[in-house]
Parts: structure tokens; C-alpha cells; sequence
């Protein structure tokens, strides 16, 4: 299944990139330019990857919730037939007979990556918030 869902699409990507810049320099086209890495673009990256890792991170701990059946959640993931004592979405939590079966590092993990994801978004919008006006002001003078 990971090799279907990660490398076999990567190694197509690799593949097309590959092509099309064998088909430019056969036309005798130039390379296409690389944009600037600039640290908003940077900071961007950065945000994007946290909320996706915390996106898939919240998924991985949803999949401890009872959906349909609440008494399967605790059998499938204590052992023991029982009705959840509690669960919750956010933080992630489910309890049965006094037990978290939730693992303790999926809401610590969850608060890095949304700290993160906020963090790094502010810092993308002011480094080009600022690098607008240096170059605004670079022009006027």
C-alpha cells in the first residue's frame, strides 16, 4: 500500500519533469527559471506542511472515535465491550472504563503543529509585507 500511495506517484513526477525538460532541450528552448526563495516563500512551506501534518495527525486520532457502533470502539481498541465513558473530538480523547485509549502523543502533537502552522503563516505575511515595501521604497528612491 505505500509503495502504491507514495512512491509510485512520486517516481511519475520525477518521471514528467524529467521528460519535459528533455522535450525543452531538444526544441533548444532555456531552462525554465527557478524562482527566488525568498523567506515568506520559505515560512509558506513551512505552513503548509504543519497543517497538513496536522490535518493527518487529527485524522489519526479521529480514528480512535466511536461512529457507529460506540461499544466496537472500546472492543477494537481496549479489548472489552463497553459504551465509551467519554469522547471528544478536540482534544482527542476517548475513555473506556477509566482508561485514555488515545495515544498521549497525539494532542501534544497536534498543539506543536497548529502553533506552527500559525506561526510560520504570520511570519510568510509580514516578510512579505515588508519585502513589498523595501521594494516599494527602493523604487521611489
Amino acid at each position: 500500500m505505500l509503495i502504491l500511495a507514495l512512491v509510485l506517484p512520486t517516481w511519475a513526477g520525477i518521471t514528467y519533469v524529467g521528460l519535459v525538460r528533455a522535450r525543452r532541450e531538444s526544441a533548444g528552448l532555456p531552462p525554465s527559471p527557478r524562482p527566488r526563495r525568498t523567506p515568506a516563500r520559505k515560512a509558506a512551506w513551512v505552513a503548509v506542511l504543519a497543517y497538513l501534518l496536522g490535518g493527518a495527525l487529527h485524522l489519526y486520532g479521529l480514528s480512535y472515535m466511536p461512529f457507529l457502533q460506540p461499544e466496537d470502539a472500546c472492543w477494537f481498541k481496549a479489548g472489552h465491550m463497553a459504551v465509551p465513558d467519554s469522547s471528544s473530538a478536540l482534544p482527542v480523547s476517548l475513555v473506556c472504563a477509566g482508561e485514555e485509549i488515545v495515544p498521549v502523543w497525539v494532542n501534544p502533537g497536534l498543539l506543536v503543529l497548529a502553533v506552527t502552522a500559525v506561526g510560520a503563516t504570520a511570519a510568510s505575511v509580514v516578510s512579505a509585507v515588508t519585502a513589498r515595501r523595501r521594494g516599494a521604497r527602493g523604487a521611489r528612491g
